[in-house]
């Protein structure tokens, strides 16, 4: 009986694998269906001279590109313009009796905490008129 039930599960088990090989030639000939259809739609000259074309289109892209940037940094960075305005703005303003850079030096920068002034704590609480008063008289003395 033992023999037997061994015979059975041995028979069982072979006949599995005889589907799954089954399954396996009927997907096997599937695939090779459609490969050949594939095969005969797609044509390896076009596509190359899509590829190439593609590649052209590219570098005349990359070559645009270049010539825009370029053309945008010689037109953006004239460093001559800006440094006659600012020596035209620094003339005026001289003439007229400002003293821009010792000013600029010694004002304080966006952001910093000197900015706020001592007597007043970031985030803890909104500014009161007298915060806004003693603000406004250190700015006048710059």
């Amino acid at each position: 009986m033992l023999g037997m039930k061994g015979q059975i599960g041995a028979v069982k088990s072979k006949t599995t694998t005889m589907q799954a090989s089954m399954n396996m030639a009927q997907t096997m000939k599937t695939t090779t269906g459609v490969m050949g259809q594939m095969n005969k739609q797609m044509n390896p000259q076009d596509m190359a001279k899509v590829m190439q074309g593609f590649e052209r289109e590219s570098a005349k892209m990359d070559m645009t590109g270049e010539m825009m940037e370029d053309t945008l940094d010689a037109a953006l960075g004239e460093s001559e313009d800006e440094e006659e305005s600012n020596q035209i703005m620094n003339q005026v303003l001289d003439e007229i009796g400002i003293e821009v850079k010792g000013k600029m030096d010694s004002a304080p920068a966006a952001g910093s905490s000197s900015l706020a002034g001592p007597s007043s704590v970031r985030g803890s609480r909104a500014p009161t008129d007298a915060d806004i008063e003693a603000q406004l008289k250190r700015l006048a003395e710059l």
